[in-house]
């Protein structure tokens, strides 16, 4: 079974940092990180393939996001820097086979550590 937990997340003002946390249960995955506001949809921010060769982003985070893995410490990270308002979210982490930009492509799920970016 596989579990994931986030943690970083909290209040910062625009222009700040955060790194979020997902601590996974052992096992290799390609990893993803997505967010969801208030009133909108689940969207797509960052995945990594298994082995961290690969990484893709969207395009609102491209520049300022940065995803990586330690797979000796079982952790992916997100490294979130200029933040702005617009990424007041809850942020969740997922495990999948491959680096989808697509929730369904997702079997696994954290419960979400919410980040709140203030002007």
């Amino acid at each position: 079974q596989v579990q994931l937990v986030e943690s970083g997340g909290g209040l910062v003002q625009a222009g700040g940092s955060l790194r979020l946390s997902c601590a996974d249960s052992g096992h290799t995955y390609a990893m993803g990180w997505f967010r969801q506001a208030p009133g909108k949809e689940r969207e797509f921010v960052a995945t990594i393939s298994w082995n961290g060769g690969r990484t893709y982003y969207a395009d609102s985070v491209k520049g300022r996001f940065t995803i990586s893995r330690n797979d000796a410490k079982n952790t992916v990270y997100l490294q979130m820097n200029n933040l702005e308002p617009e990424d007041t979210a809850v942020y969740y982490c997922a495990a999948g086979l491959s680096t989808g930009t697509m929730s369904y492509e997702y079997d696994y799920w954290g419960k979400g550590t919410l980040v709140n970016v203030s002007s």
